[in-house]
């Protein structure tokens, strides 16, 4: 026990390093999304967080949206408990076959306009899960996928970016 208490002591940390301060790129991201979505939808993006089977690699990026320095609320952009408020699915993970009805009742509870985004490589085609028994597949298997942000996980800063850029897509299709 006292070797493992010394060994600590003396190991660097295994952490990754702080992501590199760019307050501006942040905020000028944040402010066209914003703008964007009150464009687009005329009020703030609501968006519905759905783990339909993942290792929770993705989750902790998204969740880290919400923390003091990304801050998504700051920019009009709120994560809701209920499908029935929400304007966006993030859905990670593979869909196990145990979510895959789950999922879609999501799906059908989300009033229109509502868009899907596939976040990880998991919710693309299973990744590593992929054809296992208790994998139904990619969320694209189960509902209709808009967007598809890459990664393993992604990081805050590109599904920032994901929503951005399917919000303009939206807004040049409507208008």
């Amino acid at each position: 026990m006292r070797k493992l208490l010394f060994q600590s002591l003396v190991q660097m940390s295994l952490t990754e390093p702080a992501p590199a301060a760019d307050d501006a790129a942040l905020a000028e991201l944040g402010a066209a999304l914003a703008n964007v979505a009150r464009r687009s939808l005329g009020r703030s993006l609501s968006i519905r967080e759905v783990d339909a089977g993942s290792c929770n690699g993705c989750e902790l990026e998204i969740h880290a949206l919400a923390n003091a320095y990304y801050d998504l609320e700051r920019f009009g952009l709120r994560f809701v408990a209920s499908p029935r408020h929400a304007d966006v699915l993030l859905v990670t993970g593979p869909v196990t076959k145990n979510m895959r009805m789950a999922l879609e009742r999501t799906y059908n509870a989300t009033p229109n306009p509502k868009w899907v985004v596939a976040v990880g490589d998991c919710a693309r085609d299973g990744g590593c899960f992929a054809g296992s028994y208790a994998v139904a597949g990619g969320v694209s298997a189960v509902v209709p996928v808009d967007l598809h942000i890459p990664g393993c996980p992604p990081p805050p800063l590109q599904i920032l970016r994901g929503l951005l850029a399917l919000l303009q897509t939206a807004a040049t299709a409507k208008g």
